[in-house]
């Protein structure tokens, strides 16, 4: 028993020991094939062909050539291509694949119109932008609302004056005017006066108590000579407020203080406003000048019958309502400039429409004013004599920028006609310099920037114009 069993057990060793049969293979997709080592190939090559040696590559099976590698069946070699050189260590660099543009949806309207205020800060992306940009070409409501903000947001900038623009109530008026015209509307002749009583109130409105008494020095031409007279801001007003009192006392309203017992001149109205007016004046002098100056545009457009041609009398001289009312604006505006200069505040010039009919008024004063030079011996004789309305010996008197034009003033007689044909003599001042030498700002002598002709009569006319002036 035990004999075979020991032939037994030696038997059931070798079978144990003998070599077991492989079991089948897995599908490739079970296999971990991130795990395997792939080839690596030089960045320059497209085609296995243009491989020198694929035996040299990791993971690349043993070459027939290999020592106990089992004989391939030989094939038919195909024609192969020509080998290029393989590179030296290339290494391989991925190509940068740049992320696809990522399109901007469209926004809502809401979306859209809410950011109207950035965008007109210039606060918005390139693509916000564009796409409220875009937007506004289809949207009316947006559109105007954009036009709103971006029109506030000038109004941002701080390097632009913080005044409002002179002509901003004129502009106003008109177009209310458009809209609905004056039941009641003001003679055109009277805009001047209009106009420049309203920017002189103004330029007063802001002002505190140490403008108020800012010193300020009237100045004009008399005897010859430049006069000056020292007053304040207050004053000023105080004598714009009494010689507009002789224009209210010939249209028959509310008269100045001192009733029509006052004094016929300027100067003396002047004078007895001053010695009657408390010292110092102050800014309530500003309310019954402005309440005057009202009184005056309300008469002459309330007036039944026409007044223009009116006669005011102002003493040794007398000017029609249209003239007078054009004098006082030309006044005003000088003496709002000499109260602009006490406190160094800009003040422009008059409307070129304005400071036309001031030039014009000015040069149809100058033959009666060279009239009385002559008679009191200031100014040449008479050479030529000529009757009234006939053209006569004259003076070509050109005003150039705003308000410019020509004019010709007759030399020898006030009723004489002025006429290109029958010029002696030419001048040739600037606008605005030309108010000044009427006004008495500037000395006769330096006025004229051209002067060409007879200087006699050149000279006769400057000072004449010079004389026009008063306090």
């Amino acid at each position: 028993m035990s004999g075979r069993g020991d032939g037994n057990d030696s038997a059931g060793d070798e079978v144990r020991r003998a070599r077991r049969i492989p079991g089948p293979r897995s599908a490739p997709d079970d296999l971990a094939l991130d795990a395997v080592p792939r080839p690596v190939l030089p960045s320059d090559l497209t085609d296995l062909t243009d491989l020198a040696d694929v035996r040299d590559l990791p993971g690349a099976q043993a070459s027939p050539d290999a020592p106990g590698a089992p004989e391939p069946a030989r094939e038919p070699e195909p024609a192969r291509r020509p080998r290029r050189k393989r590179p030296e260590h290339v290494p391989f660099v991925p190509p940068v694949v740049p992320p696809p543009a990522v399109p901007v949806p469209e926004s809502s309207h809401s979306a859209l119109r809410s950011l109207l205020g950035a965008w007109a800060l210039a606060a918005c992306p390139a693509e916000e932008s564009a796409a409220v940009e875009e937007h506004l070409t289809v949207c009316p409501p947006c559109r105007e609302e954009a036009t709103r903000l971006r029109d506030a947001v000038g109004l941002l900038h701080t390097d632009r004056s913080l005044d409002l623009d002179p002509k901003l109530r004129s502009r106003v008026i008109e177009g209310c005017l458009e809209r609905r015209p004056a039941s009641v509307p003001l003679p055109e002749w009277a805009a001047p006066y209009d106009a420049e009583t309203a920017r002189l109130d103004a330029l007063l409105r802001d002002f505190g108590d140490a403008e108020w008494h800012a010193p300020v020095r009237l100045r004009w031409f008399e005897n010859e000579e430049p006069a000056t007279r020292k007053t304040t801001v207050a004053g000023v007003i105080a004598h714009l407020l009494a010689v507009d009192g002789v224009v209210a006392d010939a249209l028959g309203t509310h008269p100045a203080p001192g009733g029509r017992q006052a004094p016929r001149t300027p100067a003396e109205r002047t004078d007895s406003l001053w010695s009657r007016a408390d010292r110092p004046m102050t800014r309530s002098i500003r309310t019954p000048w402005r309440e005057q100056s009202h009184r005056l545009l309300r008469a002459v457009s309330f007036a039944e019958h026409g007044v223009a041609d009116d006669s005011v009398p102002y003493g040794n001289f007398s000017l029609s309502v249209r003239d007078a009312l054009l004098e006082r604006a030309f006044e005003c505006w000088v003496h709002g400039w000499d109260i602009a200069r006490a406190v160094h505040y800009p003040y422009d010039p008059p409307a070129a429409v304005h400071l036309h009919r001031m030039v014009d008024l000015a040069a149809r004063l100058l033959p009666g004013a060279l009239a009385v030079r002559r008679r009191a011996g200031l100014a040449a004789p008479a050479r030529q004599l000529v009757a009234a309305g006939e053209p006569g010996r004259s003076l070509h008197l050109e005003v150039e920028g705003r308000g410019g034009g020509d004019w010709y003033i007759p030399l020898d007689s006030p009723a004489a006609v002025g006429c290109a044909d029958f010029a002696v003599a030419r001048i040739a001042l600037d606008g605005v310099e030309f108010c000044e030498l009427v006004a008495g700002r500037v000395p006769p002598v330096e006025a004229a920037a051209g002067q060409v002709g007879d200087r006699e009569a050149i000279r006769d006319v400057l000072f004449a114009a010079a004389s026009l002036s008063r306090m």
